[in-house]
Order: C-alpha cells, then sequence, then structure tokens
C-alpha cells in the first residue's frame, strides 16, 4: 500500500494531493475496460480525487466514471468542468444536471469553470452559489486562469470561495511560479496540476531519465514527486492499472531537499513573468 498525502481547501476539505485526470478517457470502446479497471485501481491505492469536464469526450469521460465508480461513490472526491459558455445562471444548471446524470451521482464535490469565457464572473459565481444552495455541487473553482483573472474574480461578491485553480504545470512548464503561484499561496488557494508530464513528452527527456535511473524511480514518478513537494494537487491520467501503481508510488519516496535542488538545475524555474500556458 502506498502513502498518503492530502492537501485542504481552503473550505476544509482534505483532498488527495494525487488523483487521476481522465482527459481521452472513453473516448475508445475497446480500452474500456481497461480505464474503468485503472480508476478502480487508483481508489484502492489511495488516488481518491477523479477530474473530468462535461468537455472531455461530449461527456464520455463523466459516463466512464460513473460507470467506474458506482457503488464507490463516497470514496471520491469528484471534480468536473463547466464550458465557459455554459458558464451562465441560465445555462449551469442545465450543464450541470447533465454532468449529474453521467457521472450517476447527486452532487459533485468541486465544479470548476474550464477557462475563462465571454459570461461575466459575477454572474458564474452567482450560478456556482445557486447550485450550492441546491445541493448540486460542494464547492467551486477555476481552470486556467492567470494572475490577473485570478485577483479580478477575487474582488467579486463571493469570489473568494474559489477553492483551486487548475492549470498546465509541470517540470518542464514552471512560468506560473514567477507571480500565480506567490499569490496563490498567499490566499490559501491550493494549484491543481493538469498535464503533469506533458502528455507524456516530458518523460523522453534524456537529464530526467537519468535522474529517475540513478535515484531510483520512475521518470513518470519523479515529475509527480516534484509537484507534491510543491503542494500541488497533481491528475495524471493513464488507462492502464500498472501505470497507476506506478504513479501511485511517487507518494513513496518523497524527493529530498538535494534533489529537488538538482531538478531545478535541470528545469529552471522562471526569471520573470510570462503569459499563461495552457493545452
Amino acid at each position: 500500500m502506498c502513502m498518503t498525502k492530502h492537501i485542504t481547501l481552503p473550505g476544509g476539505d482534505r483532498v488527495a494531493a494525487l488523483g487521476q485526470g481522465t482527459w481521452n478517457i472513453g473516448d475508445d470502446p475497446r480500452r474500456r475496460a481497461d480505464e474503468i479497471a485503472s480508476l478502480r485501481r487508483g481508489l484502492d491505492l489511495g488516488l481518491t480525487l477523479i477530474d473530468t469536464a462535461e468537455m472531455y469526450g461530449d461527456g464520455r469521460s463523466e459516463s466512464l466514471i460513473g460507470e467506474a465508480i458506482a457503488g464507490r461513490r463516497d470514496e471520491v472526491f469528484l471534480v468536473s468542468k463547466v464550458y465557459p459558455h455554459n458558464a451562465s445562471k441560465r445555462a449551469m444548471p442545465a450543464s450541470c444536471e447533465a454532468s449529474l446524470k453521467r457521472l450517476g451521482t447527486d452532487r459533485i464535490d468541486l465544479y470548476l469553470l474550464h477557462w475563462p469565457g465571454s459570461v461575466p464572473l459575477a454572474e458564474t459565481v452567482q450560478a456556482f452559489e445557486a447550485l450550492q444552495r441546491d445541493g448540486k455541487i460542494r464547492h467551486w473553482g477555476v481552470s486556467n486562469f492567470d494572475l490577473r483573472k485570478m485577483k479580478q474574480l477575487h474582488a467579486l461578491a463571493g469570489g473568494a470561495a474559489v477553492q483551486t485553480n487548475q492549470v498546465l504545470y509541470h517540470l518542464g512548464e514552471r512560468g506560473i511560479e514567477w507571480d500565480l503561484v506567490p499569490w496563490q499561496r498567499e490566499h490559501g488557494l491550493p494549484v491543481m496540476a493538469y498535464s503533469p508530464t506533458d502528455q507524456g513528452r516530458l518523460l523522453r527527456d534524456p537529464g530526467l531519465g537519468a535522474f529517475a535511473l540513478r535515484t531510483g524511480r520512475t521518470p513518470a514518478q519523479v515529475a509527480l514527486a516534484w509537484l507534491l513537494a510543491r503542494d500541488a494537487i497533481v491528475i495524471p491520467k493513464t488507462s492502464h492499472p500498472a501505470r497507476v501503481e506506478e504513479n501511485a508510488g511517487a507518494l513513496d519516496k518523497p524527493l529530498t531537499p538535494d534533489e529537488l535542488h538538482e531538478l531545478d538545475a535541470l528545469f529552471p524555474p522562471p526569471e520573470g513573468a510570462s503569459s499563461l500556458a495552457m493545452l
């Protein structure tokens, strides 16, 4: 059994720091059994935060998750996301209901705005609050918000109830450390890191491979352990139970201060501000 690590959200919920992402899961019927087995194996190992979105496969990801967590709903901290064009007071209730139906549940634990859009943020906050009052969602947050948008959100009535900002963050993409991460840390707002291995591209880096071999880890475990050391919530995606077990192994061998310093030399932190990276 792997170790566990939890992050406390501003609202007080303690969630698994290492969770499971589901981008592209559910798209290929031939892989469905493996994908369901992977999610269930992750739950067995304590990777109980599962992230999805109405966008993923036009709902196919949510439907697959609903099947995977059937009978185990209370073990899961369930995260989903609403399209920006559905983030209005008129459209969000229907989007949320459709997600709930696909997920086979009566509530979403954390409902995120997938990226900033044309609906005024104040209206989106009001729509989230209405869903909370109705018991459809427990908490809300955002995704792909840069510092300017986070400050704008935080200044709104009710905006400080945001629970997380899910952004692209990995060893090879550290731009948010210049300004966004310090601001979120100051406000007790954890980062949720998507694509923590850059969709697998990072794992082919020769320097990372050599470091992993020398320290008795796999490249994926190094990439995940680095984000865990930075107190991020990490949501790697895989369709293979064996890789879920590999990912969970990142919890068993935290990086030492010397190892973190060595990784800074291989993947330097930013030297100035940059625009927010997105996939």
